[in-house]
Formats: C-alpha cells, structure tokens, sequence
C-alpha cells in the first residue's frame, strides 16, 4: 500500500541521504532529500512535508536550533532528529526543543520506519518552551546501545513529572541519573532532596520523611520538617527504597494515592508538591514474594522503570568513562593523565564488580600515585591486583543475603553448564540453609527450644523434628 505523505530529509552525507530514500520509498513515502538546512528551511515556510528528518550538524545551521523554529511556525509538523553525537544532553535538547524522537547514528532501519510510522500517527502534543542548557558538564558518560536507550528515557522524562524507578548494582549511577531527570526537567528550579532509606534508623524513617510535631516522641523537643516539605516544588529522591520499612511502605503508599501526608504526632494534612524518583539495587519482585516490600507500592513507584546496566554489559563505554574520570581528577586538582592502548585493554578485561564507582577510585589512584604522564597496562594491572581483596571484602560485607545465596549457588549451577550431573539441589540447598539457621537460633536463645521456635515462627515439635533430622547438638537442661 502506498502511502502520499512526504517525509523531508537533511543530512549533510549523501551515502544517509541515499539509504534514507531508499528505504523511505520502498515503505511508499514522498521523500525529499537535502544536504543544507536553509534548504530545509524553505521546505517547511512553503508548507512543503508531513515529517522532518534532520541530522544536528549540518554546513549552515546546526538542527536542534531549527527545531524550534520549525515548531513556531508548523506546530503540527513532526521532527526526527539524528546525531553522530550521541551524548546525554544531544537527547536531551532534542526532547526539549520540541523533537518528536532523537535517533543516534548509526540507526538502525526498521526502527526508523516504526518512528516515522509512530510520528504521523501519534496525536498532537503541546510544543515544550525552548530551554538551552549549552556548556554544562555531562552528567552521564558513555555511546553504548545501553546508554543510548537511558539517554532517549530520561529526555522524554524531562518534560514530565512521572514517578521513575531506577534499578542497577550498586556503584552504576543510580542518583546521577536521578539528579539530571531533576536537573533537566521541570522542576529543577525547585530542590533536590534525597534520603537513602538504607542509611536511616527504622523508628526514625517516618519522622526523616514526613516530619514531626514538638512532643510527638521523646526527644522531640521542636517541630521537625521532613524531607516532603524539604522537596515542595522540587524532587524527593529515595535511594534504596527496598530497604524501606513495613510501616513507612504504608505511609508512603498513602501519600502516593492521596497526594497529601501528615507529620508524626500532626493533624493537618499537608499536599505532597513533589516528584518521587526511587532507586534500589535490590529485586523487589522477589521482595514481594518474600513478604518483604508491598506490591501496590511497588506499581505507584514503578512508573516508568530505568535498568543502569552494570559496567561489565557495556564494556565499550570503559575507555571513555576512564577518560572522564582522568578529566574530573585533573579539574580537582590531580596531575593529568593519559592512558595508552595497553591500559585501555586491561581495563576492558576487569569484571569491574565496583561498576563506574570503582573505575573512578582506579582513575584517582593512578593520577595521584604515577608520575609518569602516559599510564600503562602494567600500572593498571598492579592497581587492580592491589585493590581486589579489599575490593572483594567490602563487596562481601554489603552484600545482601540473596546475593550471598547466589554467588554459592552459583557453583552448582555452573557444574551443571558443564555436563556434570545435580541431583536434588532443592533439598540440598533447604538443608544447608536450615542447619545453620537453626544452629545459630539455639546459640541466641541458649539452647532454649522454645525461644528458639518462637524465634524461627516454627512449631516446638517442628523444631524438635528438624533437630533429629538434621543430628543438631543440643545443650541439655536449657530447652
């Protein structure tokens, strides 16, 4: 079927003008193809076009400033910008000058023709106010197909208000993304607060979120203000959401249906004028299924979910990243560094369990302790010998429970890729769990079994039975 609208195309190299209108045609549009956005321009005055597709670096004007010229004068007219530049803020002021999709090169062609489907179909939106932000420092590095893809979500978030919740290891970045979907969008003349929910007593979350009136616990001496009033106008950022207590989940959750919340000890409600951005390193769907974390909260947070992948999936990104954390090292101070080939690869072939937080602690080390200018592979490969087992340590001692599990288990699971029979690892996984479980209950209650099942939420004869079964010592005279 053969479609009559027509699509402009401006890039200035002829070998994108060609495979464009090639592949434009074949889906049966109208192409007009130029390699100069005065051109372009003249299109567009003369009424000419259903859909722009312009590069950003053209010979006579760079695209995103024709954006919104296009817009004031065609609102209704779709534009589809293109960058061999692709860095978080090319997305970002492609979002807010009022683009309808920005496409990195090198794009790939079916999904061009989805936008371009998606474009002229898609009803009208209202043009964002133009807003530049050139010469800041980006706040997120790296070209990867991974990155790409945060790049584009994070664009189209900041002319939104929706609840975000960000996902990935720790040491990926989860607060700089948090910090440019404020920094970038519309609320960033307002505060950034955040709260890691990790780093807070359990008895004094709701009083750190909410607030507190005098009198309202001991110790309360004045009027507290929490970080919801802190936020009014701005965004409220909560890291490590999964390690929110039962009791605070169901006050936050509130206030996310309500709109409104109540200080501890206070009666008057006060209207929640924030927006949530929420983080965590933990699973939460298995959080929920372990009774852990409520499920409605989770749906209210996870509006539009953002994975930071780990360091190790985008392993193209390293060099730049390692040339940014050098930069940042020579802006505070430290002597400037290079990296030649030798330590680019060795860089590329560390797991990097620390993610970009470690890589940066590695850029810092080398720029305060080398004197030579040019850094090679064996300086690398000293510091990272060095730095593992203290690595490994502190990795090991945050770890969480399920991550601890995991990492043993995975030793079975690796027998099993390689051919070697596993028999019964259910059951033998239970049973390693139980006995030190049960063996460091009756440590805690001394031997008495009925704390001790009272302890566990077990039956006393359950576990007086798992004490048979499981040939426990016992000490006798204090069951």
């Amino acid at each position: 079927m053969t479609d009559t609208r027509t699509i402009l195309v401006a890039d200035d190299d002829r070998a994108i003008r060609t495979v464009l209108s090639q592949a434009l045609g074949r889906a049966g549009y109208t192409v007009r193809a130029t390699s100069s956005a005065a051109t372009l321009w003249r299109w567009v005055e003369e009424g000419a076009g259903d859909l722009v597709i312009t590069d950003v670096v053209m010979p006579d004007e760079n695209g995103l400033d024709l954006v919104p010229r296009i817009k004031r004068v065609r609102p209704e007219l779709r534009v589809v910008v293109m960058s061999a530049q692709s860095t978080f803020m090319t997305a970002v002021k492609a979002a807010q000058r009022g683009a309808f999709e920005y496409l990195p090169k090198p794009f790939d062609l079916k999904e061009l023709l989805a936008v371009v489907a998606r474009a002229l179909t898609a009803p009208a939106v209202p043009v964002p106010e133009e807003d530049d932000h050139e010469g800041e420092r980006l706040p997120l590095v790296g070209r990867s197909a991974a990155m790409q893809e945060i790049y584009r979500t994070v664009a189209r978030l900041t002319t939104t208000d929706l609840t975000v919740m960000i996902t990935g290891e720790s040491g990926t970045g989860k607060e700089l993304v948090a910090r440019a979907l404020h920094d970038y969008g519309r609320r960033r003349t307002g505060p950034f607060v955040a709260i890691n929910m990790a780093a807070i007593p359990r008895e004094l979350i709701e009083s750190e979120l909410f607030g507190h009136e005098r009198g309202a616990f001991t110790g309360a001496l004045a009027r507290g203000v929490g970080r919801f009033e802190q936020a009014a106008g701005g965004t409220l950022f909560l890291d490590e959401i999964g390690d929110m207590p039962p009791e605070a989940q169901t006050r936050l959750l509130r206030v996310l249906q309500e709109g409104e919340f109540t200080t501890v000890g206070g009666r008057n409600p006060i209207k929640a004028n924030v927006r949530i951005v929420a983080a965590t390193h933990r699973d939460l769907r298995q959080a929920i299924r372990g009774g852990m974390f409520r499920e409605d909260l989770f749906y209210r947070l996870n509006v539009v979910p953002i994975r930071l992948p780990p360091l190790r999936e985008r392993a193209e990104d390293i060099p730049l990243l390692a040339r940014h954390f050098l930069d940042r090292a020579k802006a505070s101070g430290l002597p400037a560094k290079q990296l030649d080939q030798s330590a680019v690869e060795r860089l590329r072939q560390h797991p990097w369990p620390g993610n970009a937080r470690e890589l940066e602690n590695l850029m810092r080390r080398l720029a305060a302790l080398y004197p030579q200018e040019v850094i090679g592979g064996d300086a690398v490969a000293n510091e990272l010998a060095e730095a593992e087992p203290m690595a490994e340590a502190e990795n090991r001692a945050s770890e969480t429970l399920e991550q601890a599990v995991e990492r043993h288990l995975s030793t079975f699971v690796a027998a099993q890729k390689d051919g070697l029979p596993v028999r019964d690892l259910y059951e033998r996984v239970l049973a390693e769990v139980e006995r030190p479980l049960l063996r460091l209950a009756l440590a805690a209650t001394r031997g008495n079994q009925i704390k001790a099942a009272a302890m566990l939420g077990l039956n006393r004869n359950t576990l007086r039975k798992k004490i048979r079964e499981l040939d426990l010592p016992v000490v006798r005279g204090l069951s």
